[in-house]
């Protein structure tokens, strides 16, 4: 008699064609109610979920890798955090800090600003989502520097509020129709693999801020004119690159130099998600101001603008949110913290060196993999025609995302033609291995 051994909980489990029959129909409602504004890349409809897997309508199982666009951090329903959230809800739900007083918000503003790297006085302002805290972040650089104008970077991604949305260099589509932005510079990010300038990897960081003194402050941007640079220390959505050290030491030393705030956009690097809590601490650079969201209350809505104390000087009244660090999604803050120091941050090096490690062969074994790069568990991985002429290929990141998805595996696309792998900071190397082994095999199916 054979014995039937039970899926795997950790693992996938395919029980139906995708998408299902459930799955497909409401699909179809969708489609007849809901913006058609909102992008897609495969056909999912969630359940629940748990860790890092997730279940769909039908009944299939899913290994995510997308951790709902980097954001679940310690993972789907964490037990911890929802008993935060259903204590706090319990309690009360919302009483508008911007108009009284409640006790989370303060013990969350205060282990921000003892977070944040730099070991100088810090202050927070709370907002939603990570376009808020752009948004936040814009208006305080305006307001404290009597300045109107921005650096931002090409490949950039900030947000699709008009503000964020003018900082953000990505994609065409996100800003048609909605013109005219801010007055807003962006030049090209290090990206020492591609770079915009042909220079080697070890300079080709000096080309792309000397761009700002050699060319825009000499000729089109008075330099006393502009506000903040605004970067990623790693960028997200262009395509998971992570510049070198010196990139960053030279955007802070062409800010201090001509009075201008730097700010770090950590809405998707920040909270452990690269290995360390700020991606910033990688390069040893401290800004002036940090915007989180994303993986702060995994998957609660709250974002924080965290500025040196003596830039947050605005006076009641400039700048505030209704719903802006909601007491509830605080809760489950406090407690996505706790357990980042814990041990998720420290899960997210490991685990995202023991990725990288295996990964780092793809380049010479396939040719189509451009290039393979990240840190922690912000891993991009570049897919090309040939090595030949390294000719970006965004039709075979579609088509390994579905492909992916057809075995059982989440992972989602950033930049022109990157696959990434932004898991939740739980999973384990037998989840890492299965995400490293469906990839391994679907990549000869896109030759």
């Amino acid at each position: 008699m054979s014995t039937l051994i039970a899926p795997n909980p950790l693992l996938p489990s395919l029980v139906t064609a995708l998408p299902g029959p459930k799955a497909q129909e409401i699909i179809a409602r969708d489609h007849a109610v809901v913006s058609p504004s909102y992008t897609r890349g495969y056909p999912l409809v969630i359940k629940r979920g748990e860790g890092a897997v997730v279940d769909d309508v039908d009944g299939n199982r899913f290994l995510d890798f997308a951790a709902g666009i980097a954001v679940v951090a310690t993972g789907h329903s964490h037990p911890r955090v929802v008993k935060a959230i259903q204590q706090q809800a319990a309690e009360f739900v919302h009483m508008s800090g911007t108009d009284f007083y409640y006790e989370n918000m303060v013990q969350l503003a205060e282990k921000l600003a003892a977070l944040t790297p730099g070991g100088v006085a810090r202050r927070v302002y709370f907002g939603n989502s990570g376009a808020e805290s752009i948004e936040a972040a814009i208006k305080l650089a305006r307001y404290h520097t009597g300045r109107d104008k921005f650096i931002a970077f090409l490949g950039s991604f900030h947000g699709r509020t008009m503000g964020a949305l003018s900082l953000t260099g990505s994609k065409v589509t996100q800003r048609r129709g909605f013109h005219p932005p801010l007055p807003v510079h962006h030049i090209p990010y290090a990206n020492c693999y591609r770079c915009a300038y042909g220079k080697q990897p070890d300079s080709c960081h000096v080309e792309c801020v000397k761009v700002l003194e050699d060319t825009l402050f000499k000729t089109i941007l008075p330099a006393e004119e502009v506000a903040a640079i605004v970067v990623e220390p790693i960028q997200g959505e262009g395509g998971y690159l992570v510049p070198p050290a010196k990139f960053h030491e030279e955007l802070r030393r062409v800010a201090d130099k001509h009075g201008i705030l730097l700010v770090h956009d950590e809405v998707q690097s920040g909270m452990g998600r690269s290995g360390k809590m700020f991606a910033s601490e990688h390069f040893g650079v401290s800004p002036d101001i940090v915007t989180v969201a994303k993986g702060i209350a995994s998957g609660m809505p709250l974002a924080a603008t965290i500025a040196r104390a003596d830039v947050m000087t605005w006076p009641p009244g400039a700048h505030a949110s209704t719903f802006g660090g909601n007491p509830v999604s605080i809760a489950a803050a406090l407690t996505t913290i706790e357990l980042l120091e814990e041990e998720l941050v420290q899960n997210a090096a490991r685990m995202g060196t023991y990725m990288l490690n295996r990964m780092s062969a793809w380049p010479r074994k396939y040719e189509i993999v451009g290039d393979v790069r990240g840190r922690g568990l912000m891993i991009g991985i570049e897919l090309i025609r040939d090595k030949a002429s390294r000719e970006r290929a965004p039709e075979l990141r579609d088509k390994m995302e579905q492909l992916a998805f057809e075995q059982g595996l989440l992972v989602l696309g950033c930049g022109p033609n990157t696959i990434r792998l932004c898991p939740p900071l739980v999973i384990t190397e037998e989840q890492a291995d299965f995400a490293m082994d469906t990839l391994e095999q679907c990549l000869p199916l896109l030759a």
